[in-house]
């Protein structure tokens, strides 16, 4: 008690105003203080239940946060779930296919069975080979000989050197392919046969064959000539000196008219032949064609007694039938005595010795490419052993 009245006795005395204006205002001072408390109460409660609504917020937040992450966790899980189920399944596969897989012997047994087939494939390219090559070359010899052999029956036949010629060359290029030192006996017949062939004559018979063509087209055309006289002009002159007078009278016209049809000559020194005309000149033509043709026949063929036989045949029948005053007559005549000339024989060389060589040389290369097959020993088991090697190997 005595602490609290302590400060009132204290306090200086103030003048008899002062206390009514304090007392006048001492009631009003704990109002305000009441509000500005309020004010921070409600100010403090706002910031309160504003903290207080964002830690919830925080809170749902990481809530969801926190389900998110435990269903992704969950996702994950079940993901390594299922992989570990296809590799434990990949697994017991590996394990299946380990377990059917051959042992290290039946390995090494295949391996070995693998190399023996892969030798004997080897040789047996190499035998394909040399069999092809060898077919090839034989195919090659045999044409050079059905060449010779052509180019024989050429010459026999039709007397054709150029085309012999060249059989020949082709059957000399084909030996000359070969690079054989063995077919020097065989070029070297080859040879001589081509220097025969390019020695001999070879008169242009198709030239003849042609020229006879146009000759026979020519007397196709060929027509008589009348018979003239060769003193017709001086049959009026006669007769005007007979008379007396400078012109001819139409009875000296009539006479000389006459005259070209009929004369009479009592000291006549060549033979008048009569007018061919109609069917007798059509078969004289024919006559002389068939002549020619039959020439045409013996220079394609190289038979000359056949060729000039027919030849004296068509200038017989141009002399029988035809003027020798036509010139077209007398041009297809001298140009028959022209042909006759002409040599069309042939005397071919022989190609029996050539063809022979040839022969020959075939036969020996023959025979040494069966000996040489016959010595050469398989070099691997043969395919038959394999396949029961492979039937007899572990599985």
């Amino acid at each position: 008690m005595s602490e609290a009245t302590t400060p009132k006795e204290q306090a200086p005395q103030e003048p008899g105003p002062a206390p009514l204006d304090a007392a006048a205002t001492k009631p009003a001072a704990p109002a305000g203080k009441s509000a500005a408390r309020g004010n921070g109460l409600a100010l403090l409660a706002l910031l309160v239940a504003a903290a207080g609504a964002g830690a919830g917020g925080w809170g749902l937040w990481q809530i969801k946060a926190l389900d998110d992450r435990s269903q992704q966790q969950v996702s994950l899980l079940q993901d390594a779930q299922r992989e570990a189920q296809s590799l434990a399944q990949v697994g017991r596969t590996l394990d299946t296919r380990l377990d059917q897989l051959p042992s290290i012997e039946e390995l090494d047994t295949r391996r070995r069975l693998l190399m023996q087939l892969q030798g004997d494939q080897q040789l047996l390219n190499q035998r394909l080979e040399t069999v092809l090559g060898a077919s090839r070359q034989d195919w090659r010899l045999a044409e050079a000989e059905h060449l010779l052999r052509l180019a024989s029956l050429r010459l026999s036949a039709l007397q054709d050197i150029n085309s012999a010629t060249a059989l020949v060359q082709a059957a000399d290029e084909i030996l000359h392919e070969q690079d054989d030192p063995a077919a020097f006996s065989a070029r070297e017949q080859l040879a001589k046969s081509l220097q025969a062939l390019r020695s001999t004559a070879n008169p242009d018979r198709t030239g003849l064959f042609l020229q006879l063509g146009a000759l026979r087209e020519q007397a196709a055309q060929l027509n008589a000539l009348a018979p003239r006289f060769s003193n017709e002009g001086d049959v009026l002159s006669e007769l005007a000196a007979t008379d007396g007078a400078a012109e001819p009278t139409w009875w000296q016209r009539g006479v000389q008219t006459l005259s070209e049809y009929l004369r009479i000559e009592f000291n006549a020194d060549r033979t008048i032949r009569p007018t061919l005309a109609g069917q007798s000149l059509a078969q004289v033509r024919l006559a002389l064609s068939l002549a020619l043709e039959q020439a045409q026949w013996g220079a394609l063929h190289g038979d000359s007694a056949v060729y000039r036989q027919a030849l004296q045949q068509a200038r017989e029948v141009l002399d029988a039938h035809f003027n020798a005053d036509n010139p077209n007559s007398r041009a297809l005549r001298a140009r028959i005595d022209e042909l006759t000339e002409q040599p069309i024989a042939v005397t071919p060389p022989d190609l029996s010795p050539t063809l022979n060589a040839v022969q020959a040389y075939i036969q020996a290369k023959q025979t040494a490419r069966n000996q040489q097959q016959s010595d050469v020993e398989p070099a691997a088991a043969p395919a038959d052993d394999i396949e029961a090697s492979l039937q007899e190997a572990p599985q």
